[in-house]
């Protein structure tokens, strides 16, 4: 499978350094990276999947912790891999959008905005509930592509906690920066979209580090409900790694 990570960061830097990539106005358009609250409520979430090997450990790990995780999907691996996406329905999962074939957003134009949103929509409602939230890919956007996810009826969620498992550091580095940054309303980033990742082997590790600590695992959704700001939510950082 490929790496879409390091494809995706190496564009990243180039387009940076030559002035093509713009516009990440975090503070002036709304995205949920933690929710504000003193319970010890936490959200797994998983992006780029799904992968026909790592999804099913990673299920399966969920399964037997009795965890529920939000998985960020790809349309194009969902029209691969259409059971494993039922699969995660089924095991009670949450399901957003994380576009069809992980482009980075701000530099196409707002047709082919679109038309990920709508080929990644049409992809996952095969099999799973209409998305309520979508994940950029990398994080990165501005406020057209916050504007564009709004009229699709998503939130916009980013993360407060990254491992950078999608790079294949060691297990342990993953589970410590996981558990050492953890606090009320954090919300993990973790992937399923190619193998080999360390993920599968940190995840049960991490769920019972966490447990340990009193934390509870909730799907975004839910996390959302124990916002202590409302009505508003504001970006607290734009993540790029």
């Amino acid at each position: 499978m490929k790496n879409y990570h390091f494809v995706f960061y190496v564009v990243v830097l180039l387009t940076a350094i030559t002035g093509v990539v713009h516009e990440y106005a975090a503070d002036s358009a709304q995205a949920i990276s933690r929710i504000p609250t003193t319970q010890k409520v936490v959200a797994l979430t998983i992006d780029d999947g799904p992968h026909n090997k790592v999804t099913p450990e990673i299920l399966a790990i969920l399964r037997e912790k009795h965890i529920k995780a939000t998985f960020f999907v790809l349309g194009i691996n969902a029209d691969h891999f259409p059971a494993i996406v039922a699969q995660e329905v089924a095991d009670g999962h949450e399901i957003g959008t994380h576009t069809y074939s992980h482009p980075m957003l701000p530099n196409l134009s707002p047709q082919k905005v679109a038309e990920e949103f709508d080929k990644a929509e049409q992809a996952i409602s095969k099999v799973a509930p209409k998305p309520t939230l979508f994940r950029p890919p990398g994080g990165i956007y501005n406020n057209k592509i916050v504007e564009a996810a709004h009229k699709k009826g998503y939130s916009v969620i980013l993360w407060s906690i990254d491992p950078q498992d999608w790079s294949c550091p060691p297990t342990e580095q993953v589970i410590n920066k996981v558990v050492k940054e953890i606090k009320p309303g954090s919300i993990i980033l973790l992937h399923d979209g190619q193998y080999p990742l360390p993920t599968p082997k940190a995840l049960g590790v991490i769920i019972d580090q966490l447990q340990a600590q009193g934390y509870e695992f909730v799907t975004v959704s839910e996390l959302m409900q124990y916002n202590e700001l409302r009505p508003s939510i504001k970006s607290i950082f734009l993540p790029f790694w």
